[in-house]
């Protein structure tokens, strides 16, 4: 299929429903990041999601339109464009060695999910994320495409679901914020630093999408995918602050406020939860391997099997353990490609 061929089958809808499909994970649809990175900051906090949302459309944007005029449908290809010589190659380094920190993390949540509110052991959660998401990466770029663009819309139906019922039924404390819990000092840094490392994560598939599809599906996509982001995380917001300080004090806030409305409500959102995790899971191994391997061929293929079993036994680490580490790190290392990307000027 010819690339004119491939831009007539990839619509905004898709780009957009990738782009959020790549963000959110188990930290998002928990609520624990949100709560983490804008909760805490009570309704200043709907200031930092604003200027993320901003910044999730300006560079998303940019990042799927440098790949358009360039050709680059490898993200190690579009970051030597936007990096350079000096940049480029320290930022490919920092993002593959993160990508799989990322996909050990939504391995080991699985786990955590799967202990906690199923009753099963953690490893046989490890196991089934990271045997899923190794079969979906040997299937090729299209089927990580369409399991994402599947999962997402359920994502923000339960989020709006659970949200709204917490705001209409639920007592409402919109004064609520305790700033001296947040993981960064200032509502603006927080924005900044979230999506420093979620850009930086998505990377490994914008690239190849902004090759799939025309410049002005990229845009709109861009768009989409930025107002779904933010939509969603200020109903998770809202939510959060309105059952404060209860639901602060959860691990996973959102299931406590899905609990409130019925056992059955709270299994089908850590139903959601673990499918959210698997988006992220396929985006990070896929982004891995492609920087290691040409896709599609045997050593592709035999690389995501390699990665997925290792990624299996480093979840056994523990989320938590894993997340503490490996995304304030991510977020202070992207930061670097932030700023390489607002300063890069197409030739």
């Amino acid at each position: 299929m010819g690339r004119k061929d491939a831009q007539k089958k990839i619509f905004a809808l898709q780009v957009g429903s990738v782009y959020i499909g790549t963000v959110v994970g188990a930290g998002f649809a928990s609520g624990r990041e949100i709560l983490q990175f804008f909760g805490y900051f009570g309704l200043w906090g709907i200031a930092g999601l604003a200027l993320a949302t901003f910044l999730f459309f300006v560079l998303g944007m940019k990042v799927m339109l440098t790949a358009s005029r360039t050709g680059s449908g490898s993200y190690r290809q579009l970051i030597d464009t936007i990096g350079g010589r000096l940049l480029g190659p320290p930022i490919n380094f920092v993002i593959t060695l993160f990508l799989f920190g990322i996909l050990a993390a939504m391995v080991a949540g699985t786990g955590a999910v799967f202990e906690q509110e199923f009753g099963l052991p953690a490893s046989s959660g490890l196991a089934v994320m990271a045997g899923l998401a190794g079969l979906t990466v040997i299937a090729g770029l299209g089927r990580v495409i369409d399991a994402i663009s599947v999962v997402v819309p359920f994502l923000i139906m339960a989020v709006l679901g659970v949200g709204l019922f917490q705001l209409c039924t639920g007592p409402v404390n919109l004064s609520w914020s305790a700033p001296e819990s947040a993981a960064l000092p200032g509502w603006h840094f927080s924005g900044l630093l979230y999506v420093s490392y979620n850009l930086t994560l998505s990377v490994p598939l914008l690239a190849p999408m902004g090759t799939l599809a025309a410049p002005q599906t990229l845009k709109k996509g861009a768009l989409v995918g930025a107002l779904g982001l933010g939509l969603s995380a200020l109903l998770i917001l809202l939510a959060l602050i309105a059952g404060a300080p209860e639901t602060a004090g959860y691990e996973i806030p959102m299931l406590a406020v899905a609990g409130r409305i019925s056992p059955a409500a709270r299994l089908i959102y850590a139903l959601v939860l673990v499918a959210e995790v698997y988006t992220t899971a396929i985006g990070s191994l896929y982004g891995f391997v492609s920087r290691l391997a040409p896709v599609n061929n045997f050593h592709f293929k035999a690389l995501t099997i390699l990665t997925a079993t290792g990624a299996f036994f480093a979840g056994h680490m523990g989320f938590s353990k894993i997340v503490a580490t490996v995304y304030p790190a991510m977020g202070v290392a992207g930061l670097i490609f932030l700023a390489a990307l607002a300063l890069h000027k197409p030739k």
